[in-house]
């Protein structure tokens, strides 16, 4: 039997959001060095600012003005950061109450070690020296002895209104893992290798599942009886993108189609090249390309063999 493969994986992507009132204020305050929370209708103070009332449902829309100095309620050390945290050094994530506010908000605070950071604790906002509209634009949290800073009133009535307010962001996402791919998808990957398609029978249905899940998503039994199909196959149904994708190198518009490979029970997914997109039928014979040292299929060509009767492929739709 084969080693069972992994691999890093990275799901990476800009969320974009529009910003409502009460957001756009919370954002823009932070860029003028000005907190924000909003009354929710049992009057406390929802710091960071809600929407709609958690207990009502109803929109809110009143906003207070609360102190940059606040008291950790939790916390939990962070000894090794990540790319794209706070801060570079060992840090505590802590949740904040701030002075005025009855919710606590989530930040990182720069502290020496674990032994320096206690439920109860005073800390003031270290705000960063270029700010933009984000959360960002609180660097961190410090310890501070301190009384609430002067010109920061607690519970100040705020209008929301700023000049130039921040109206949208854009957030990266990302989601780095090790993906296994099990018994069954790594003797799969292995035969991708060497140019062949291998999926895996079940024993009570009798159907080929390809990719090979390792059990049969029909009858729920495991599948171990390896069968190569293939490596030609039959459009089934298929789109046409127009919209490019980030960091991926192909020219729209392209195809990609549901391919249902000759002796399979499923169809898989690929792209379709070498034929026009308005080409690209129903009952089209396709074969897989690859290109060199690539362990899987580049895209599926044309065979010049007729089309597919539909009623070979109907139940694969």
């Amino acid at each position: 039997m084969p080693e069972v493969l992994t691999a890093p994986l990275v799901v990476e992507f800009p969320f974009t959001r529009s910003l409502g009132p009460v957001q756009s204020a919370f954002l823009t305050g932070l860029r003028e060095r000005v907190v924000l929370g909003v009354r929710g209708s049992d009057r406390r103070v929802l710091v960071p600012p809600a929407e709609y009332d958690p207990v009502t449902a109803e929109e809110l829309r009143e906003l207070v003005e609360v102190a940059p100095t606040g008291t950790v309620t939790t916390w939990a050390w962070n000894h090794a950061p990540r790319k794209g945290q706070p801060l570079a050094t060992p840090f505590a994530w802590v949740l904040v109450r701030l002075d005025g506010a009855d919710t606590a908000l989530l930040h990182a605070l720069d502290a020496p070690g674990p032994d320096t950071v206690h439920t109860g604790m005073r800390v003031r906002i270290r705000w960063a020296a270029e700010r933009t509209g984000a959360i960002t634009d609180i660097a961190c949290f410090e310890p501070y002895d301190g009384a609430p800073a002067a010109g920061t009133a607690p519970l100040t009535h705020h209008t929301g209104e700023f000049t130039d307010p921040v109206t949208g962001i854009v957030t990266p996402a990302r989601l780095d893992y090790v993906y296994s791919p099990g018994r069954a998808q790594t003797a799969y990957l292995e035969a991708l290798a060497e140019h062949r398609m291998v999926g895996e029978r079940c024993p009570s249905c009798l159907k080929v599942y390809i990719p090979p899940r390792g059990a049969c998503p029909t009858c729920g039994v495991s599948t171990a009886e390896q069968v190569e199909v293939g490596p030609r196959g039959t459009v089934t149904t298929f789109c046409i993108v127009n919209i490019a994708a980030r960091n991926q190198d192909i020219e729209v518009p392209y195809v990609y189609a549901h391919i249902a490979l000759d002796g399979a029970d499923l169809a898989l997914h690929g792209r379709i090249a070498g034929i026009p997109c308005d080409q690209v039928r129903m009952g089209l014979r396709v074969q897989p390309v690859w290109t060199a040292g690539s362990r899987h299929p580049d895209h599926y060509r044309p065979t010049g063999e007729p089309d597919a009767d539909y009623d070979t492929y109907r139940e694969l739709l």
